[in-house]
């Protein structure tokens, strides 16, 4: 309540009221000064309000006072409880941890007023998740309450943590929140294979690095405390299988490191040891963390394939070597028990020019054809080996057979080459150096020996030397060479090599006397140059001459083709009833129209048909003139006209010498029914009955009327 000393409470004085929350949250009694709170107020809000008051003269409006200020506080209740921010919460803790580890600290704020009794002092308290976690009551720290929690047994709590104020006292508010623990995994489980001993079956046939077996030892923990390591601590195959590990599923892998055979052994056993890989030295106690096995593996028997008892033979033969030499021999055996009788054979994939035979029973290879070392130097050929009793059953054996050389090439050039001397060449000046080839390969390497043949060996122009290591120099004799005298000389070179027997060739040195400059470069090599014409070379003639005979051919080709299109192919008056398709780009008169085409020769066999002559074509058989055809029932006389048009197709020399489909349009000398036509029975004096085109059907009608006898006939 406000109150001025001026105020006698006669009316005089009025109160007005300004600041936070005048008129709205606080109100005052302008008679009595009293101050009314118009609704509830809330400490948490707003915990302060400054309010300004003052008096005022009734009649004059004027303040009797000065304006005095004044601050109202809220006084706080407990009207809040704690509430967990950060909730709902999640934690871990390793299992098997000691009593009393920590595992959490959980935090509850109460709005208010923490100075003021005990409405925000909060304390907490568990309510679910005993007997194995308990809270801190004033810190709010959960830690765990039993030992030896095991993750395999549970891996995960729901706690339910409660906070209340008033130091938790009976009327105090309450709040909760929840807190999942998860007991994470330390590797307190050794591995343990759920079985002392394995049995596996396993073919012989089975390669190399194939599976054999999984194995897989349990182990209750996960992640890296479940790693382990496989390995095969003993047993009679510790070299023939291997045992690793597969990081997915943490199984032991067994596979094959070599061969198996039956026939040598049937089983194998081994001992097999599973280790997790990080122990934890805490839980030493339980060990020990790794875990022993048996493994037996059972090798069963399968038809294998005849075994060679060589991967690779190398074989030598001569390339002298005649025909059915015996150059070796190949040998494979049925590693199965029945042990089954082998043929060989050669791939022939392998020898396509069939060198080589092998005979079947024995594996002797033999030479089927002369050898040639400088066409091919090495064969490799592959051998078969099949079973008897089982043809399917293949094995393959590889042979390489080397040809060794004999000396049965001669040395030659080893280049064409192109020698030049010059006109103002010196004598003893080298125009040229020669070497030789062989395609034979001696073993100490080749050895030749140059000379000239005995007719060139005495020539006034050249000369050789031999410079004894496998090469020959030509030399000049003379100077003064002259290209209006001779333009080339040939000078034949006799090589002899150092093969067992030698062989020789004589190889011919072509060499051209040229123009040279101060250098001794060559510059005109050809004779001709001196004759030809001023300003023509010899490329510019030729070319000049094969113009013109171009030229003329074209002008032949043009001529022949227009006298051809002139002249008719056949000798014919009269035009060509033969089996010829010919298009006319013309209508036809009709009926009435006789003359455009003569169909006669068609219907009438009695016409004696010329042999006609191509004139494009120059028969060998000249053909006697066709007899005149008489007049024969019609059944024989298609089979005339047929016999006729093959045997003047089978020696026409311009048919196609290949069958073709004849088609003529031949209808033989008349008809069964006659002429029906109405140009011929009206000029006629026909006693022919029509009567029967009545029974022919509606569309006979106009015919029998016109041609009938009856009372209604058109005609008498």
């Amino acid at each position: 309540q406000l109150h001025s000393d001026v105020d006698k409470g006669d009316g005089s004085i009025k109160y007005i009221l300004s600041g936070e929350g005048a008129s709205s949250i606080f109100i005052i009694d302008e008679n009595t000064g009293d101050i009314h709170a118009t609704k509830r107020l809330d400490r948490e809000e707003q915990a302060y309000y400054t309010l300004r008051a003052q008096a005022l003269d009734r009649l004059t409006n004027k303040p009797v006072e000065p304006e005095s200020e004044f601050v109202i506080k809220i006084q706080d209740i407990n009207d809040n409880e704690p509430k967990f921010l950060d909730g709902p919460y999640t934690a871990g803790v390793p299992e098997m941890s000691p009593v009393g580890t920590s595992v959490v600290q959980v935090t509850a704020t109460d709005a208010d007023d923490p100075t003021y009794g005990n409405s925000a002092r909060v304390v907490y308290s568990i309510l679910q998740g005993q007997p194995y976690f308990s809270v801190e009551p004033k810190t709010g720290v959960i830690k765990t309450a039993l030992p030896n929690m095991d993750r395999e047994a549970k891996d995960q709590y729901l706690l339910v943590i409660q906070a209340k104020d008033m130091v938790g006292q009976n009327g105090g508010l309450s709040g909760t929140t929840s807190v999942t623990v998860t007991l994470t995994d330390v590797n307190d489980n050794p591995p343990r294979f759920p079985r002392r001993s394995y049995q596996y079956n396993v073919p012989e046939s089975l390669p190399v690095a194939s599976v054999v077996a999984r194995i897989k030892a349990a182990d209750a923990d996960v992640g890296a405390n479940a790693e382990m390591e496989y390995k095969i601590v003993d047993g009679d195959g510790l070299g023939v299988f291997k045992i690793s590990v597969d990081k997915d599923t943490q199984e032991g892998i067994i596979t094959i490191q070599k061969e198996l055979d039956f026939e040598a052994k049937t089983s194998y056993t081994l001992r097999i040891e599973a280790a997790n890989m990080h122990v934890d030295p805490r839980f030493l106690s339980l060990g020990p963390f790794s875990d022993m096995t048996t493994v037996k593996i059972i090798v069963e028997d399968v038809d294998e394939p005849p075994v060679f008892t060589s991967r690779l033979y190398s074989m030598v033969v001569s390339e002298a070597a005649k025909v059915g030499t015996i150059i070796g021999t190949v040998a494979a055996h049925d590693p199965d028990a029945s042990n089954s009788p082998v043929r060989y054979s050669i791939d022939r994939n392998t020898d396509l020019e069939r060198y080589f035979n092998i005979d079947a029973n024995s594996g002797v290879i033999t030479t089927a054809k002369s050898l040639d070392r400088e066409t091919n130097a090495v064969h490799n050929i592959t051998v078969l080996a099949m079973e008897s009793q089982n043809p399917a059953q293949v094995g393959r054996g590889y042979v390489a057979i080397t040809i060794l050389d004999i000396n049965d090439n001669a040395p030659e050039f080893a280049m064409e080459y192109e020698t030049t001397v010059c006109e103002n060449a010196q004598p003893g000046q080298v125009i040229q150096k020669i070497s030789a080839i062989d395609k034979d390969d001696p073993p100490n390497g080749h050895q030749f020996y140059f000379s000239l043949t005995a007719e060139a060996a005495n020539n006034h122009n050249f000369t050789l030397q031999d410079n004894k290591d496998n090469t020959a120099t030509v030399l000049t004799r003379r100077n003064g060479f002259r290209r209006q005298e001779q333009s080339v000389f040939y000078l034949p070179i006799f090589i002899v090599d150092s093969g067992s027997p030698s062989l020789s060739s004589t190889n011919t040195l072509t060499i051209r006397v040229c123009d040279c400059d101060a250098d001794g470069i060559a510059q005109t090599c050809n004779a001709e140059a001196y004759i030809l014409p001023a300003g023509l070379s010899t490329g510019a003639l030729i070319a000049i001459l094969a113009c013109v005979l171009t030229l003329l051919v074209l002008v032949l080709l043009i001529v022949t083709m227009r006298r051809r299109k002139k002249e008719p192919l056949i000798f014919d008056e009269e035009r060509d009833i033969r089996e010829n398709i010919v298009r006319y780009d013309d209508e036809g008169g009709g009926e009435e129209d006789t003359e455009a085409f003569d169909m006669a020769a068609l219907r009438n066999l009695n016409v004696i048909r010329d042999t006609k002559t191509r004139r494009d074509v120059t028969p060998e058989i000249q053909f006697l003139s066709r007899p005149t055809f008489k007049s024969i029932p019609d059944n024989v006389i298609f089979r005339e006209f047929i016999w006729e048009r093959l045997k003047e197709a089978d020696v026409d020399p311009c048919a196609p010498p290949y069958d073709s489909l004849q088609t003529y349009a031949f209808e033989g000398n008349g008809s069964v029914a006659e002429s029906l036509s109405s140009l011929d029975s009206i000029s006629s004096n026909s006693d022919q009955n029509y009567d029967y085109l009545s029974d022919w059907g509606p569309r006979f009608k106009r015919l029998a009327d016109m041609y009938g006898t009856g009372p209604d006939c058109l005609y008498s």
